[in-house]
């Protein structure tokens, strides 16, 4: 599902909101989550998962075409823990 997709279903869910209102309300939350987790904070969704950030450590990787060394920097990524409950559902366990 794209951010479009859901901004629709939440829409059709939903139609005493208009569209734009429901626009704006997906694009604070996917902001809010992005902000906190560049100041290195963690948001947790119960039930969902928890985004969290993880830091990578340089390291001497290989370019894959031709099999050269590259330093490749230090960086952080997003990571992504999925919720009990979540995992619960993709597995069939459903409550």
């Amino acid at each position: 599902m794209i951010r479009s997709e859901l901004i629709a279903k939440i829409s059709e869910e939903n139609p005493h909101l208009f569209q734009r209102d429901v626009e704006k309300i997906v694009n604070t939350i996917f902001d809010e989550i992005t902000e906190a987790l560049a100041s290195g904070d963690r948001v947790e969704l119960r039930g969902f998962g928890a985004f969290s950030v993880k830091k990578r450590d340089a390291r001497t990787g290989r370019n894959p075409r031709t099999g050269d060394a590259v330093e490749v920097e230090e960086k952080h990524v997003p990571f992504f823990k999925t919720g009990k409950l979540l995992r619960d559902r993709l597995n069939g366990n459903e409550e």
